[in-house]
């Protein structure tokens, strides 16, 4: 006489199947993301301030263009001191 097996030794054991998983309905093709305009313009912000970090703090040549205008006693007239005033005014905004 044989016995066969008819289900498990534990009746509760088929109680206890795990459901079987879900496999995704369909896969993307690669990823991707996407970079709104502040961080683009935080990035241009960025690399323009490096830029000037790399250039000397003082511009000699811009320094002697001006030493010469300035020792040239025709140079400073009523246009130049109203252009430089103008130029003050609108930079601290009054």
């Amino acid at each position: 006489m044989t016995i066969e097996r008819l289900g498990p030794v534990d009746p509760v054991q088929k109680f206890n199947k795990p459901d079987k998983v879900a496999k995704p309905a369909s896969r993307q093709s690669g990823d991707s993301i996407s970079v709104s305009d502040e961080a683009k313009l935080r990035a241009e912000i960025l690399q323009a301030t490096e830029e000037v970090k790399k250039l000397p703090e003082i511009r000699r040549d811009r320094v002697e263009e001006v030493r010469r205008k300035l020792e040239d006693p025709s140079y400073i007239d009523s246009t130049v001191v109203n252009a430089l005033a103008d130029e003050l005014m609108s930079v601290f905004d009054i």
